[in-house]
Parts: C-alpha cells; sequence; structure tokens
C-alpha cells in the first residue's frame, strides 16, 4: 500500500466543492472551495502540484451519483488516486456529532481516508459502453415510471360523462404511445451497445444462457458490475445486491432472525425476485428446489432469497469460464 503524505477530503455539491487538505505527519489542514467543473478542478490541480506531492496524495469523497464525474474524469486522466466512499459508511464512522456544514464534511472525509486506508479501494472509471448502458438504463426507468401517469385518468372513465372524458383520452393516448416508443427505441439502443462491443456482447449472451436471467437483468448486471470487474466473486456481489442473510444475535439473549440487511441496490435485488419467478417455473431443477424446501415447512420468500443467491452465483461461474450455463440436472438418474 502507498505511504500517502497527504489526504484530501472533497465534500461535493451541484455547485462547489469543499475541499480539506489534510496533512498526515502535522495533521494540519487547509480548507478550499471551487466550483464544480472540469476547468475549476484542473486549475486546483496545477496549483496544488506545486505545494505538495500529489503522486502521494489520496483523494477521497463520498458517492454522490452524477455530481462526483467531474471531479473523477480529472483526477483519473491525470493518472491520481481517488477512493470514492458511500455516504453512510463515512458517517457512521464520525461517532456523535452536532450540527454540520460542508466544510466540516470535507475535513470529516479527510480524516476517514486517513484513518482507514486498510479500506482503502481505489476508483476506477467504467468502460464508456457501461457509462451508455447506465444513463440508457437509468432513462428506460424514468420512461416506465412516466407511463403510469397518464394511466391513473383512467379511473375517471367510469365517473365522468362520455363527452367531457372525450377533452383528455385522445391527449393521454397519443402521450402514452409516445413514451411506449421512446421505451422501445431506448432498448433498441442498449442492445445496439452491448452487440458493438465484444467482451460486453459475450458476457450478455453467457448471463442469459441461464434460465431466468432476461435481457434486462443481464444488462443490469454488466452495469452493477462494471462489465464484470469491480466484484471478486458472486458472495460480495450478493451482499451488495442485499440478498446476503446476515446474523443477528448478541450474548445470550438476544438471538433475532438470520436475514438480509436493507442497504441494498433495490433495482437488482427487484429484477433477481423476478428472475427467480420465472426460474422456478422453468428450470426443472430449481423448480424441484423450490417445491421441496416449501414442503419442508421453509417460507417461500427464504427459498426464493436461496434461489437468487443460486441465479448469481451461476452467472458468476459462467463469466468466470468463458462458457455458457449447461443444465446437468437433465442428465442425472
Amino acid at each position: 500500500m502507498k505511504n500517502y503524505l497527504f489526504h484530501a477530503g472533497i465534500d461535493i455539491s451541484k455547485d462547489k466543492l469543499d475541499i480539506n487538505i489534510l496533512d498526515s505527519l502535522t495533521l494540519q489542514s487547509q480548507h478550499l472551495i471551487i466550483r464544480n467543473d472540469i476547468k475549476s478542478i484542473s486549475d486546483l490541480i496545477k496549483i496544488l502540484q506545486k505545494k505538495i506531492d500529489l503522486n502521494r496524495t489520496l483523494f477521497c469523497c463520498e458517492n454522490t451519483g452524477v455530481y462526483t464525474n467531474h471531479l473523477s474524469f480529472v483526477l483519473l486522466n491525470k493518472e491520481l488516486d481517488l477512493w470514492v466512499v458511500p455516504a453512510i459508511e463515512i458517517k457512521k464512522s464520525k461517532g456523535i456529532s452536532r450540527g454540520k456544514n460542508d466544510k466540516t464534511d470535507s475535513k470529516d472525509i479527510s480524516y476517514y481516508s486517513y484513518r482507514h486506508l486498510d479500506k482503502l479501494n481505489l476508483f476506477t472509471l467504467a468502460d464508456v459502453d457501461v457509462q451508455k448502458l447506465k444513463i440508457l438504463f437509468t432513462e428506460r426507468a424514468k420512461m416506465i415510471k412516466a407511463l403510469l401517469i397518464p394511466q391513473t385518468s383512467r379511473e375517471n372513465k367510469e365517473f365522468t360523462q362520455k363527452e367531457i372524458y372525450k377533452e383528455i383520452s385522445g391527449v393521454n393516448g397519443a402521450l402514452l404511445k409516445q413514451i411506449k416508443n421512446s421505451i422501445k427505441k431506448i432498448e433498441i439502443r442498449i442492445k445496439e451497445v452491448i452487440k458493438s462491443n465484444d467482451q460486453l456482447n459475450k458476457q450478455d449472451q453467457l448471463a442469459r444462457s441461464i434460465p431466468g436471467i432476461g435481457a434486462q437483468t443481464s444488462a443490469y448486471l454488466i452495469i452493477a458490475t462494471k462489465g464484470f470487474s469491480s466484484f471478486d466473486n458472486w458472495r460480495k456481489f450478493a451482499c451488495y445486491s442485499g440478498v446476503a442473510p446476515f446474523e443477528f444475535s448478541s450474548g445470550t439473549s438476544v438471538r433475532g432472525k438470520t436475514k438480509v440487511n436493507h442497504m441494498a441496490d433495490k433495482k437488482m435485488k427487484s429484477l433477481l425476485q423476478m428472475c427467480v419467478l420465472t426460474a422456478i417455473k422453468y428450470d426443472p431443477q430449481l423448480k424441484e428446489y423450490y417445491n421441496i424446501k416449501k414442503a419442508e415447512g421453509k417460507n417461500s420468500m427464504l427459498v426464493m432469497n436461496n434461489i437468487r443467491c443460486k441465479l448469481i452465483s451461476r452467472v458468476f461461474a459462467v463469466i468466470s469460464r468463458g462458457t455458457p450455463y449447461i443444465n446437468t440436472y437433465k442428465f442425472a438418474s
């Protein structure tokens, strides 16, 4: 592990960046404020490289989604070290605190970076095609939500005169048609992006060779794993997806149920649930497993969660070996 001399904690907002540069030897810090744009960040790097050793500086920030893009773009292009940490992890590491502002937040982030180097996981930018898939998938989700809004007006039909309801029925019909066409175009574009990239296309085909894994789940698996490069094994991804069970006990008095944690990628979890419903219908092995466990008196959600884990392990297995899934169950005597 690199011996960092400086830790730059960065609190990111839409318009500005609050930066606290902590000297790891003296624990003295300096606070700066710049605009959140590529030019301002690039200018700051030019100034800092004259004052400190940037190759021995660790830049650390919270994961703020799209607001992090300018910072990550500049730092990674200059081959500088960036650590993007979930906001809740930094919050829980602070202990008891009263009040907050951007200046103190940036200081807290720099101290988190200084104290938790053993957890360091340097940020890497996803492939351009994966980034395209991510923004397309996000827009598709927005369109699906928008599709539900005009449909809520249908309940007026039963309680409104036909002549009056016509005033909105035509408009809503045209709007629904336009939204559905937009969703189809996005889905076509998602397929085109995947097919244009040999590696992503192969990963998509391998994932979809597993019964229950469809086009949308396969695409989101590629997005969530950055092309299956950001998770070492399926167990870590199961934890990320919120399907890994955890024990809840303390001493001799607390004996809670082993259960999954609510901190998860809810979209991934939802897609996996749909995959389970398909798998237990069309995969004889998983269908038999589900029926056996139900006959033993197991809770149906617990059994389905086990199947979610099985599907994840299958996906990572086929990606690892580079060959499609083979259902050996049909060869069993």
